[in-house]
């Protein structure tokens, strides 16, 4: 018998208890991800992988990827060359899969015939709190069959599935309808060059170097490097300053970065120089005490106008700052690089529609 519980209402800690316990027995669970609904085993626990092969009608020798906690997990499980640790570290966490050449921890049939295995590690914070109580890698891959699209809401999930199908499954972690986002990009790290296998909504170009072919992708590349700073950042506020020519989608970007604080709707600031927004918190008291600064300095004519703004008044710790045209900070910069971690994002046209964006803290 099936069992569904919902993780809005009983909530993530509650959720992790049971999906737990339930991977421990050899369970298949149906688990949300930063892309679509997915499917969990023990990835080395040779029946639940039998049993979620078996469900997915996957042809032998198809590879299926894990996830896994953090880094120290991901060396223990798969190799890392030396001269691309630092292109692994770029990217991840975030919505990338990895492929390592394998050092046999887990199941052999969720490797390649190459002997390789593609890895997780993602920004989605549910994922990482599961794999990280659970203590080893967990299968990720998607809730549906074999040859059949990936599904954003539950509902979707089971009108696709036969009676048997759905007496497969163990548990079902139902979380509402999920964005919809694309799968995670693979690249392949066991080559000389780096490949690229799958594109999803963040490309990767060069190091610290991303590829936009659409506003979509522009915003979802602004979100994973939000969320890429905030991992980097020790114990300053973050600014991002964006510097590119007229259309090439700064204002996309910081709707990107916007949406992470919960603000859906972002009005350009081009003629009052800056908006400031109170940001909401599930935390008591705390809305008050954190802001996100959208700026756009494209009208400032020299350093005086920036004296009297005053606006590092608002470099304090938890709030986060995005300037559009920063390259017009002048020598205000060296002030805002004593009191916050300063980014710098250039975002060059490459064609009609694609953006190369660049992406560098500064020294």
């Amino acid at each position: 018998m099936t069992k569904i519980i919902s993780l809005n209402t009983i909530g993530i800690d509650k959720t992790i208890d049971e999906v737990v316990k339930s991977l421990k027995a050899g369970a298949l669970v149906v688990f949300p991800s930063d892309t679509v609904y997915g499917l969990l085993v023990d990835a080395r626990n040779e029946q639940a992988v039998s049993k979620l092969i078996e469900f997915k009608n996957r042809a032998p020798g198809k590879a299926i990827s894990v996830f896994v906690s953090d880094f120290k997990m991901l060396r223990e499980f798969g190799v890392v060359a030396d001269d691309k640790k630092d292109l692994l570290l770029s990217v991840l966490p975030g919505p990338f899969t990895v492929i390592l050449q394998s050092k046999n921890r887990v199941d052999k049939r969720l490797q390649s015939e190459k002997g390789t295995l593609g890895i997780r590690l993602t920004q989605f914070q549910p994922v990482q709190d599961l794999v990280n109580r659970y203590g080893s890698p967990l299968t990720a891959t998607s809730a549906n069959l074999g040859g059949k699209s990936p599904h954003y809401s539950i509902k979707s999930l089971l009108n696709q599935l036969p009676k048997f199908k759905k007496n497969m499954l163990d548990l079902i972690v139902d979380a509402s309808s999920l964005p919809r986002n694309k799968p995670s990009t693979i690249l392949d790290f066991t080559t000389e060059n780096i490949k690229i296998l799958r594109h999803g909504d963040v490309i990767l170009g060069k190091k610290d170097e991303f590829i936009s072919n659409s506003p979509k992708e522009t915003r979802a590349i602004a979100s994973f490097l939000y969320r890429k700073s905030q991992q980097l950042a020790a114990d300053k506020p973050v600014v991002f300053l964006i510097k590119g020519d007229l259309g090439a989608g700064k204002t996309e970007f910081t709707r990107g970065v916007a949406k992470e604080f919960g603000i859906e709707k972002i009005v350009s600031p081009t003629f009052v120089i800056y908006y400031e927004y109170d940001v909401k918190s599930s935390s008591p008291g705390e809305a008050d005490k954190r802001k996100f600064i959208h700026a756009d300095f494209y009208n400032i004519q020299d350093t005086e106008e920036f004296d009297n703004l005053k606006m590092e008044r608002y470099l304090q710790l938890n709030n986060f700052m995005i300037c559009e045209w920063g390259e017009r900070l002048g020598e205000f910069y060296k002030i805002f690089k004593e009191k916050a971690v300063v980014y710098v994002l250039e975002i060059d046209h490459v064609g009609e529609k694609t953006r190369k964006i660049t992406f560098a803290e500064t020294k």
